[in-house]
C-alpha cells in the first residue's frame, strides 16, 4: 500500500522536524492533495521522502531542486501557500 492509498499515513509522513514544513505540507494534503493527478501525487510522495534540510532549502528559495518534477511539486505548494 503506498501513502496515496492511505490519507492517514499521509498526513502522519507530512509531519516533520521543522514547523516550517508541517505549515506547508499539512494544509496542501488537507485542501489540495485530492486534487493532484495520480503522477503528481505519485511526485508528491517522492517529495516526502526527500529529508528535511534539503526541503527547507527548497522552500525557502535558498537552493533550487535539481528534478524538475519535484521542483514542479514546490512551486505548485509554493503557490497554494499564496493563495
Amino acid at each position: 500500500m503506498t501513502l496515496t492509498d492511505n490519507k492517514p499515513r499521509l498526513r502522519w509522513a507530512c509531519r516533520r522536524g521543522m514547523l516550517e514544513l508541517d505549515v506547508l505540507f499539512l494544509p496542501f494534503v488537507n485542501e489540495a492533495y485530492d486534487d493532484l493527478s495520480a503522477k503528481d501525487k505519485a511526485t508528491f510522495e517522492r517529495l516526502l521522502v526527500c529529508q528535511d534540510p534539503e526541503l527547507f532549502a527548497w522552500f525557502m528559495g535558498h537552493e533550487v531542486c535539481e528534478d524538475p518534477e519535484l521542483n514542479a511539486m514546490v512551486q505548485l505548494i509554493l503557490q497554494r501557500v499564496k493563495v
